[in-house]
């Protein structure tokens, strides 16, 4: 069975199950009763399975590596040509009201031009290709949004170690991350404020701030919806835009770019994906 039989027996499944949203209050408007995912502007309800088919370009003129990093004499930093392309697979799942799991996983491919300001014996070129990061969450909102407060929420997240020799595509150890954020939703658009404590276990500093964000939702129509937001952890932040449309009642392609802010950020990253909501029994 391939890709594309797959994608419409989706699109049959979610079109078969689709229901009319009920009215929700105003300052649900943009983003309705879900509990927020991991993906911009995505939200899952009990007893919802959020799947998200995606690709994502990586393009990045100045990426810092130093010689011994890949098993070479030197340490000192220099800049090189990255690209990489990237197909991953996202699934949500909504186990109550309130709390939510998910898992990504991914495939890879990447090379990385070495600088010309490098006489190491790197090669001149690196190419990796394999399975990418594998990582889960558990997302728990502990304070619904009312008139009168906002939602607060939190979640941890682990990243699986694996081509541990790979290191343009591999992770070297377990990573963790947990984090908390608050969503606030206004007639104008909904916005999120969010950050995280991060922990790699393969790093010389296995603690540090993990990533953080603000973000801004607004939905234009039942069809349309937009998205920016500024995400970054130490050095590096990206500017992050989307938009979404809604295509079918359960069905919606998703895409944006992010603009590497700082000279560590990637500089380019456009991402294009079709998200299936596939309700069941429990969904309510």
């Amino acid at each position: 069975m391939n890709l594309r039989t797959i994608l419409g027996l989706l699109i049959v499944v979610v079109a078969a199950g689709a229901v009319v949203a009920q009215d929700v209050p105003l300052y649900l408007q943009d983003r309705g009763a879900g509990v927020a995912t991991s993906m911009f502007g995505t939200y899952v309800r009990r007893g919802e399975w959020i799947v998200y088919p995606f690709f994502e370009y990586y393009a990045d003129d100045d990426l810092e590596y130093a010689p011994e990093e890949f098993g070479f004499p030197g340490d000192q930093d220099f800049r090189g040509r990255y690209r990489a392309k990237e197909g991953l697979l996202f699934v949500a799942y909504g186990l109550t009201d309130d709390l939510a799991i998910e898992l990504e996983a991914a495939v890879i491919e990447a090379s990385l031009d070495k600088s010309p300001a490098d006489t190491s014996g790197v090669p001149a070129r690196i190419e990796e290709s394999g399975f990418g990061d594998v990582e889960g969450q558990l997302r728990w909102r502990w304070q619904r949004e009312t008139e009168h407060r906002p939602e607060l929420f939190s979640y941890a997240e682990v990243v699986f170690p694996h081509h541990k020799e790979k290191l343009l595509i591999g992770t070297a150890g377990w990573q963790t991350k947990v984090g908390t954020g608050i969503t606030r939703g206004f007639r104008w658009g909904t916005l999120t404020a969010r950050g995280a404590i991060a922990y790699d276990a393969a790093s010389s500093s296995p603690l540090e701030m993990g990533e953080f964000a603000f973000e801004y939702l607004k939905r234009l129509s039942p069809r349309w919806r937009v998205y920016a937001g500024v995400e970054g952890s130490e050095d590096e932040m990206s500017l992050i835009t989307e938009v979404q449309w809604q295509f079918l009642p359960r069905a919606a392609i998703k895409f944006n770019n992010a603009f590497g802010l700082t000279s560590k950020a990637t500089d380019r990253a456009p991402e294009i994906g079709v998200v299936f909501s596939i309700p069941t029994r429990r969904m309510r």
